[in-house]
């Protein structure tokens, strides 16, 4: 990857002296001591020559479908510094015995042999490969090799600022960072550990240092960071960024299941209601993203479309894992061990006739896939919901991420912390809004449950969710009109003095408990018929949980509201809220202490429906 003239590596391609490669194609080898020519050199003369006899691609890199595999991508290490939610279990997951791992010299032999053969650009992936001691050198390695162009690495970006202005000179070309939200403890709580303002240096290093685009992986997941697609557009505005917003995508453990996945086309009718001027750029070939941009903005937004519409049939991907086997496509099951090969003294042919026949065997496209969104019935069209993208569900900052933005790029500084995290509160006391209007995010001495309607509270002697053979049956609430509808419940965690005091100082190992259990409770409100079995699902307006420090009995009060305008209420999405945040702040508690009680889950208050209006005493 050494730089050289375009002239030099023509000539190359057209001089007697060669030597064979596997697929039987002549490839020349270059005299040493030879003088470089100019890069300006006419090139015109020479390219109706190289089109006759330039060197076919490598028959080992091709499958039965004509695909050519030009694109490599090595992981490094199997371990993470994060524990993404989508990724892994908290708890991590069993890692290969350090033996079985690929050295480092194995990894420079595959790499040879695949560039040799027509790969001409490696990414290195994990894991996280940033955690690998010796990845410098690699890439440094990696950069000698001829033929090879680009040389990339996908990120978490936790270790990028520090490491980066050593990778570019020994090679870097190329950047990806992960980043599925821009909110701090959304962030926390996603990936399970801090690190969110650690990913923005990296960023603002790798645009410090030139990489353009820098690109951003953003995995959108449906209840959780749907919602901030127009803030990660807003940052392409004047930032060289390519926000590439990934579909969800199954993995062994990440629990996945069809309703979290927001589609592409979904995705781009949320950002044109906001941006019609949106505009397609030209696909590259074999490019896995669909690009766009807006008219007058620097960056870029790209989707990555795994699920919706698939590339496969352009696919140019092969895959090393860390233990050194042979994947020819992400989603199968195939695999084929060259590691053990290597050490077993098998030859560099012997190597890629394994090669070859692994890649032979690579199919279509990925049947496993398209077997498990059957398996899921999704609806006919992949746009499950129209969204007004003003009119957002659950957590969202009152200050614009955009302008905290501008004053961490001026400033290279670390953005303040929002507002809606409670930093003006003289107390720890948490909350979160959905409505835009509302400034105040502390529970303050002041709050009020919800005034109730007037009229009485009436139920039934009967059990509505019992048909009359006495099985469970759902209510049918097609017939009723839709109102507006509120429900508030709260509940009690009994800390005890010492989780208390760690608590109240943010001092746990697991981080901010009273954050973590406040987007707990939004997500529970969110998915209480997923929950529930006979709950019918609503499409909640507002929800709001807040969270108080009591000192006289070392104790946390909760308290959730939702709102929606519906046929049916919202007062299990209420108590559903309230009572997850409540075992939330006991998981993020109980290693300090098991005496912990959760207690008082109870409903405060209902307004609306046909059955009138209910307030606690």
């Amino acid at each position: 990857m050494a730089a050289r003239p375009v002239s030099r590596m023509l000539e190359r391609l057209v001089r007697s002296s060669v030597r064979g490669c596997s697929s039987g194609a002549p490839v020349t080898q270059p005299h040493p001591g030879e003088p470089s020519q100019p890069a300006t050199e006419d090139l015109s003369r020479k390219r109706p020559f190289l089109k006759e006899h330039v060197a076919p691609f490598s028959t080992f890199l091709t499958d039965n479908f004509g695909r050519q595999h030009n694109y490599l991508r090595i992981s490094l290490t199997e371990k993470c510094n994060l524990r993404c939610q989508y990724c892994m279990p908290e708890e991590g997951v069993p890692l290969t015995p350090k033996a079985d791992l690929l050295t480092t010299e194995e990894i420079l032999t595959l790499a040879r042999l695949f560039v040799k053969e027509g790969v001409d650009k490696i990414r290195l992936t994990g894991g996280e490969p940033l955690i690998r001691p010796d990845v410098v050198d690699i890439v440094a390695q990696l950069h000698r090799l001829e033929g090879l162009k680009t040389i990339g690495i996908t990120t978490n970006g936790i270790n990028l600022a520090r490491l980066l202005p050593v990778l570019q000179k020994a090679g870097l070309t190329a950047i990806n960072i992960s980043l599925d939200t821009l909110v701090p403890a959304k962030f926390e709580f996603i990936v399970r550990r801090k690190g969110f303002h650690k990913v923005m240096e990296g960023i603002h290093k790798a645009i410090e240092l030139g990489y353009s685009p820098v690109k951003v992986n953003c995995v959108v997941m449906r209840g959780l960071n749907e919602d901030e697609l127009l803030d990660f557009v807003t940052l392409t505005k004047g930032l060289p960024l390519d926000i590439r917003f990934i579909e969800y995508m199954p993995f062994d453990g990440n629990k996945w299941n069809f309703k979290k996945m927001v589609s592409y086309k979904e995705m781009l009718d949320t950002i044109r209601q906001q941006w019609p001027e949106l505009e397609k750029l030209p696909e590259e070939e074999c490019s896995t993203a669909k690009a766009f941009r807006i008219p007058g903005f620097l960056g870029q937004v790209s989707f990555i479309t795994s699920m919706s519409e698939h590339f496969c049939g352009t696919c140019n991907r092969l895959r090393i894992t860390a233990d050194g086997n042979l994947k020819v496509c992400l989603f199968g099951n195939s695999e084929v061990s060259l590691r053990d090969h290597l050490r077993a003294g098998a030859s560099e042919e012997e190597l890629l006739k394994i090669i070859g026949a692994a890649v032979g065997r690579k199919k279509p496209r990925h049947a496993e896939l398209f077997l498990l969104l059957q398996d899921s019935s999704p609806p006919a069209s992949l746009s499950i919901f129209s969204r007004d993208p003003l009119h957002v569900q659950g957590l969202r900052p009152t200050v614009s991420f955009s302008s905290q933005m501008a004053t961490f790029w001026k400033g290279r500084g670390i953005p303040q912390t929002p507002s809606w995290m409670g930093s003006g509160c003289p107390q720890r006391h948490y909350s979160s809004h959905a409505d835009s209007d509302t400034n105040s995010k502390c529970l303050s001495p002041g709050s009020r449950v919800p005034a109730a309607h007037s009229g009485p509270w009436s139920t039934s002697d009967q059990l509505t969710h019992v048909d009359s053979e006495g099985q469970a049956a759902m209510v049918d609430v097609g017939g009723k009109p839709d109102t507006e509808r509120v429900a508030v419940a709260s509940a009690v965690v009994l800390l005890g003095p010492v989780a208390f005091k760690l608590v109240q100082q943010n001092q746990l190992k697991k981080g901010d408990a009273l954050v973590v259990a406040q987007l707990a409770g939004i997500q529970a409100a969110k998915i209480t018929s997923q929950l529930i079995p006979l709950c019918h699902h609503v499409a909640l307006n507002h929800v709001q949980v807040q969270l108080e420090l009591d000192s006289s009995r070392h104790a946390a009060v909760i308290q959730a509201t939702c709102r929606a305008r519906g046929p049916t209420g919202v007062e299990m999405e209420a108590l559903t809220s309230a009572a997850v945040a409540a075992l939330t702040l006991y998981d993020m508690c109980k290693a300090v202490s098991r005496d912990i009680v959760v207690e008082e889950v109870k409903l405060i208050s209902k307004t609306g429906g046909q059955r009138g209006d209910f307030h606690r005493a």
